[in-house]
C-alpha cells in the first residue's frame, strides 16, 4: 500500500509516491486533469492522499480522486512531530511548514536550515528540539531579472547564467548578472552564516526549481560541506504528516 503525496504550487504541481518513507516515484506537470490521476490510481495501489495547495478553489480532478480514495488536505493543524511557534499559524506558506517537518523527519535532533529556491527564496530554521519560530522571504531568482527589466526603461530581460563567476560586470548583462547573482551568493552565505555562529552542527538544506543553481552558487564557500541538497523535500515532509 502506498501514499500519494500531492503539492499544488503556483505554477506547478508535483506528484509523489511513497511507500512509507521510500520516493518511489516523482513527477511535476503545468497542468493537471482526471486523466493524470487516473494513471496514478492504476499504476500503484493507494492507501491515503494528501494534498497541500495554494489556491484557494478546487480543480475537478480533486473531486474525482476524493470519490475515488480518502483524500487529507494539508493545513497549518497538520504539524507532524515539530512545535509550530510561528505567530501567525495561519498565514505560514504551508510549503514552508512541510519542508520544516520535512527537514525535522529526515534529520531528528539536529539544527536545520531550510533555504527554498522557488518563485521567492524562504529561510527557515527549525531548532534540535523540533521548535520552529519563523524565518526570511526574499524576490527569487527570476523575479529579480524580471523585476529589474519590468520596472526600468533600459535594462533587457535577460536569463540567469550558472557559468557567471565574475566579481563585477564589464557591459550592461553582465552587470545585471553580477548584481542578481552575486547579490544572492551574498544574501545565501550572510543568512546561513548568521544562523551557523551559534548552531555549529547546523544541516543546510536546499530545496526548491533553483536548489542546483544555489548549490553551484555556494560550491567554494565555506559552508559547502554542510549543504545537503533535497529537490523532493516538501513532499517527504507532506507524507510524513500523513504518516501520523
Amino acid at each position: 500500500m502506498a501514499n500519494l503525496v500531492i503539492d499544488i504550487g503556483n505554477t506547478r504541481t508535483k506528484i509523489a509516491v511513497f511507500e512509507d518513507n521510500d520516493l518511489l516515484y516523482a513527477s511535476q506537470y503545468q497542468r493537471v486533469d482526471t486523466s493524470i490521476i487516473n494513471s496514478w490510481l492504476s499504476d500503484y495501489t493507494i492507501e491515503r492522499v494528501v494534498i497541500s495547495s495554494v489556491k484557494k478553489n478546487k480543480e475537478e480532478w480533486q473531486d474525482s480522486l476524493a470519490a475515488a480514495t480518502p483524500v487529507s488536505y494539508f493545513n497549518a493543524s497538520m504539524t507532524g512531530n515539530i512545535t509550530n511557534k510561528y505567530e501567525t499559524p495561519e498565514t505560514l506558506g504551508l510549503d514552508r511548514l512541510a519542508a520544516a517537518i520535512g527537514a525535522w523527519h529526515l534529520f531528528p535532533g539536529i539544527d536545520n536550515m531550510i533555504i527554498d529556491a522557488g518563485t521567492c527564496i524562504t529561510y527557515d530554521f527549525i531548532d534540535s528540539s523540533g521548535d520552529y519560530f519563523g524565518g526570511s522571504i526574499s524576490p527569487g531568482l527570476n523575479m529579480r531579472y524580471r523585476a529589474l527589466n519590468y520596472y526600468t526603461a533600459a535594462l533587457p530581460l535577460i536569463d540567469a547564467d550558472k557559468c557567471f563567476d565574475d566579481t563585477y560586470g564589464k557591459d550592461t548583462p553582465s552587470s545585471m548578472r553580477s548584481g542578481v547573482q552575486n547579490g544572492i551568493k551574498f544574501e545565501l552565505t550572510g543568512f546561513i552564516g548568521s544562523y551557523k555562529k551559534d548552531e555549529s552542527d547546523m544541516n543546510v538544506i536546499l530545496t526548491g526549481g533553483d536548489s542546483i543553481f544555489f548549490d553551484t552558487l555556494l560550491k567554494n564557500s565555506i559552508f559547502a560541506p554542510c549543504i545537503k541538497i533535497d529537490p523532493h523535500l516538501v513532499l517527504k515532509g507532506l507524507n510524513a504528516v500523513i504518516q501520523k
